[in-house]
């Protein structure tokens, strides 16, 4: 069992200096997918990566009885608490400016397999709810399907990284991002047509 384990699961006894811990050894991998996700912002935007880390250990810590079961519970909670962050922050900015800018993420395959994909092509708000309703499915493999997409797209994890998290073959997340992404296409297209 690793420190990060470990420490996670003192955390999950209301230790915050463990939490406090675990946040300072993986802040910098935290933070470089903190940077992904805000590439394809606008020049000037308001949130950098250290503030949505920050963010997300706040929301985190702000929770009370958190099972953290391993690293991978772990990092699907902090990378659930990224794409909050920069939903919540979309929504707030279009209330804002009516018919503004909004984020835009990248479902292009080819894209995503890159170390550092470019999130830019797809509004958000709408990948956020498309998520939302994948999750909603009933079944685990729709479940891990999500999750997949999920620490993929807002935790910046590579096939391997969440094939270890998940205790699945590469090829397995390979897939699971695949059926995701059609599925994701399709439910956006369908909600496009709709407008």
């Amino acid at each position: 069992m690793d420190d990060i384990t470990q420490l996670l699961r003192r955390a999950s006894g209301g230790d915050k200096e463990a939490l406090d811990r675990v946040v300072t050894l993986v802040f910098e991998e935290l933070r470089a997918r903190a940077r992904m996700h805000l590439a394809g912002e606008r020049p000037g935007h308001t949130l950098t990566p250290t503030a949505l880390v920050n963010e997300a250990y706040l929301r985190l810590v702000g929770e009370k009885d958190v099972p953290y079961q391993d690293r991978r519970h772990f990092f699907a909670i902090a990378s659930r608490k990224m794409r909050q962050i920069l939903v919540n922050h979309a929504k707030h900015r279009a209330a804002h400016k009516r018919g503004g800018e909004r984020m835009r993420v990248s479902l292009d395959e080819s894209r995503l397999a890159a170390p550092e994909p470019v999130l830019d092509l797809v509004d958000l708000l709408a990948l956020d709810e498309a998520l939302s309703r994948l999750e909603s499915r009933s079944g685990e493999h729709a479940r891990r399907i999500s999750e997949v997409v999920e620490m993929r797209l807002f935790g910046g994890r590579s096939a391997r990284e969440i094939a270890e998290c998940l205790g699945v073959a590469v090829r397995t997340v390979e897939r699971d991002l695949k059926t995701g992404i059609m599925v994701l296409l399709h439910d956006l297209s369908e909600g496009s047509r709709g407008d």
